[in-house]
């Protein structure tokens, strides 16, 4: 029996592609181009947006006789058991690839933002506690642990990371970014794409483009992104993980910009992405995002037409299940509606992906290849190491911390005995087991109140709520103080609750009207305060909330942004300074509630000044943390004249970081750019470089940034990137508001206009000193 070429491996991917496209009916060819998703709720709340009247009923067993091009959450949609979850899903694959002609089974796709949203699987740090650790490397083996962990179970693509930058902190899916500054986004975010791309998982870069931009914060709201802040702030992540981390996959926006819906955009997701950038994986919709063109959008009359108005765009695969890539589709190319040369561009990279998967082998086999253990210790072990990394010390003015071992300690508020304290919106216990209030966790999520225990086995531990994370109800405030009073100092952890659409204060449609702490907790902590017993405030949240009513009458204050399983430890340990904490801020913190939205990406009219009694300026500056020990920065470069280098030229920066404490600990040198005179307004800072610096007692490093003037790019008024002569100052700092050492730079020559091959990062040494 003779091989058919598109099942010969000595055939380039194209050729074999070509050949099966070609043997395809229009039905087979379209069937490629949706997922399906078995076991969604149509009933209530869902897990996806409008999933209630959105998903249709269909015949799985006629239905895959055509093929399939995609499985949806075979994990991530009910509590399964991982071993069998994963021979279900080989089944499945093996059910289709029976009925099809072809015998191509499905890529299944699962999320992945914070972890494998499976029951039983490891719960990671948010992405916005990855951007705090400021520590790429780390993100890239937390991302390939979670990539191994899908291979085990059958899944070929992760819908992971989130590159949208922060722009207004109200909105509830701040947790799952990793900051509000493009560079930190971009170079996180590429490394957790790396490492899942590493173990073999296609990662989906989401959601592009100008998703975070929603007017008044609201989820899915307009985008009202200008043309340079969408260049320069949206756009430089994704062009990063695509070209330094490889993904291989990108996932169409809910929103619209300027009347143009992100699903319907073919200069975006045609001219940008693969014309201009050069991309040729896959483009997939966010779940239900085609149908949305009709029903929300209002640019499409029916789902035949959203379906023409999407693969003109560029988008191959409709998921999460088939509604307009269905029956519509087909009908549509018979009667001459839709080209079926888009049916056969959106097919033929489809099927090549699934080529590169190898899929397309005869050999393909879906049983897993080993047991199925999606929280092993080495993940706990990983989770630990991130989580503490993340931990932000925003103030310990009188040294408070680290608390004495056999101090008498009040725990108090509503976070603190709570397990779901700890995880984001995409954990799967948050995302999925709420609906399943009768299942238990899968995973050990010590809270912080036990952690606290385990931590001060000497200490005198006492618990009162206080209250509950949103509400008025005040009745529980008189049992917290009183259990204060009778404590040497108070911990108080407060919070949020991650939820979907309205179910949480933080999470996926949970936005919010300002930025005071959710329900009664800014009247609990008033009222823990006028005790008098020094109080250290310990917040779980998923944004940053406004702190400046308490400052400078706590004791101390530790942010964390929703640390996973092993958060409770994390904020234990640096409580009790087993940990010596190292993270830094990936969003500013503001001073008052309504002073937003404001990210410290400003130009001079976005900064404090005299035509306003509004001043935005934060209580902590992006990239601000504190640690238990002391650095000294030591041997800046920059001298009295300002260094001269072309517009296409170089320069390199350096500072010297001294421990000059009594433990080890880690500082995190950040380079920012100062441009004062351009051709359009800039942001009075930006960073465009920074390295963790691990260091012991007494012991030196030398951090050397190589600046490339391309890394002072802008776009101009006539739309182009470019670099302009003249004056620069580079910041050697600890965050945005604190420069230690500025080197002054004169760029001399033409200006200079770049593309795609521009330089992205700032590559940096760490060399050691005597």
């Amino acid at each position: 029996m003779t091989t058919a070429p598109w099942r010969d491996h000595a055939l380039p991917a194209a050729a074999r592609v070509d050949d099966l496209l070609s043997r395809m009916t229009l039905e087979e060819k379209t069937a490629q181009l949706y997922g399906v998703w078995v076991g969604a709720s149509t009933d209530g709340d869902g897990v996806a947006p409008h999933q209630h009247d959105m998903s249709v009923d269909h015949d799985w067993d006629e239905l895959i006789t055509r093929g399939l091009g995609q499985l949806t959450r075979s994990f991530g949609t009910a509590p399964v058991d991982p071993a069998l979850g994963a021979q279900a899903l080989a089944r499945a694959q093996r059910r289709i690839t029976e009925a099809g002609r072809f015998g191509i089974p499905a890529i299944a796709h699962e999320e992945c933002l914070a972890g494998f949203t499976a029951w039983q699987a490891t719960a990671y740090p948010v992405p916005l506690a990855w951007g705090a650790t400021w520590d790429p490397p780390v993100v890239e083996e937390m991302a390939r642990r979670i990539g191994d962990d899908l291979r085990s179970a059958g899944v070929h693509q992760g819908l992971a990371p989130v590159l949208d930058v922060v722009r207004d902190p109200r909105w509830g899916r701040v947790e799952e970014t990793i900051g509000e500054d493009p560079y930190l986004v971009g170079t996180v975010g590429s490394a957790y794409v790396k490492g899942l791309e590493s173990a073999g998982v296609v990662a989906t870069l989401k959601h592009f483009a100008g998703y975070a931009s929603s007017a008044g914060a609201r989820n899915l709201a307009p985008v009202r992104a200008g043309v340079r802040e969408f260049a320069d702030v949206t756009l430089p992540p994704f062009e990063m993980a695509l070209r330094e981390g490889g993904a291989r996959s990108v996932m169409a926006a809910y929103t619209e910009r300027d009347g143009v819906p992100a699903s319907a955009d073919p200069e975006l997701l045609t001219g940008l992405l693969r014309e201009e950038w050069g991309f040729t994986g896959t483009v997939v919709a966010d779940y239900f995002g085609i149908g949305f063109l009709q029903t929300l959008h209002r640019v499409a009359g029916t789902p035949a037409e959203a379906a023409h108005a999407a693969l003109t765009a560029g988008i191959d695969v409709e998921l999460p299940t088939l509604k307009c890539y269905g029956d519509p589709l087909p009908a549509a190319v018979r009667s001459g509606q839709v080209p079926e040369e888009l049916v056969d561009r959106a097919a033929r990279r489809v099927l090549l992906q699934k080529c590169e998967l190898g899929l397309l082998d005869e050999d393909w086999t879906p049983e897993p290849a080993a047991a199925v253990n999606l929280d092993s210790t080495g993940n706990r072990i990983l989770a630990r190491r991130l989580a503490e990394e993340s931990v932000v010390l925003l103030d310990n003015p009188d040294g408070l911390l680290p608390l004495a071992p056999d101090t008498r300690i009040a725990v108090v508020g509503p976070r603190a005995a709570d397990a779901l304290a700890m995880l984001g919106c995409y954990s799967f216990p948050s995302h999925v087991l709420t609906h399943h209030p009768d299942v238990p966790a899968g995973i050990e999520i010590p809270t912080a109140l036990d952690a606290l225990r385990t931590e001060l086995p000497d200490a005198k531990v006492t618990f009162a709520q206080g209250c509950e994370v949103t509400g008025p109800d005040t009745a529980g405030f008189e049992e917290a103080v009183a259990r204060t009073a009778e404590a040497d100092v108070c911990v108080a952890v407060l919070g949020d609750r991650a939820g979907l659409f309205g179910r949480g204060t933080s999470g996926e449609g949970c936005d919010a009207t300002d930025l005071g702490l959710p329900g009664a907790q800014g009247e609990l902590l008033d009222a823990l305060i006028a005790t008098g017993v020094p109080v250290v405030l310990v917040l779980l949240t998923g944004r940053p909330y406004a702190l400046g009513r308490w400052h400078g009458r706590l004791g101390a204050v530790v942010q964390a942004f929703f640390p996973g399983e092993e958060g409770g430890p994390a904020v234990a340990g640096v409580l009790s300074g087993r940990v010596n904490p190292s993270g830094r801020l990936p969003v500013s913190v503001p001073q008052v509630p309504g002073g937003q939205p404001w990210t410290y990406l400003q130009p001079p009219l976005g900064l404090a000044g005299e035509v306003s009694n509004l001043d935005p300026t934060p209580l902590y500056a992006f990239g601000h943390g504190r640690s238990y020990t002391t650095f000294a920065w030591e041997d800046g470069t920059g001298g009295e004249e300002p260094a001269e280098i072309g517009t296409d030229g170089s320069y390199d920066v350096s500072v010297t970081v001294r421990n000059t404490g009594e433990r080890e600990g880690a500082e995190v040198v950040q380079l920012y750019l100062h441009d004062p005179v351009a051709s359009v307004t800039r942001p009075d800072t930006r960073l465009i470089g920074y390295q963790r610096v691990a260091a012991a007692p007494g012991e030196a490093a030398r951090v050397t940034f190589r600046f490339h003037a391309d890394l002072s790019s802008f776009t101009d008024r006539a739309g182009r990137r470019v670099v302009e002569p003249g004056a620069l100052e580079l910041r050697l700092a600890a965050s945005s508001a604190d420069v230690r050492h500025t080197a002054r730079l004169t760029l001399t020559g033409p200006v200079r206009v770049l593309g795609t091959d521009r330089r992205l990062r700032c590559e940096t040494e760490v060399s050691g000193v005597e």
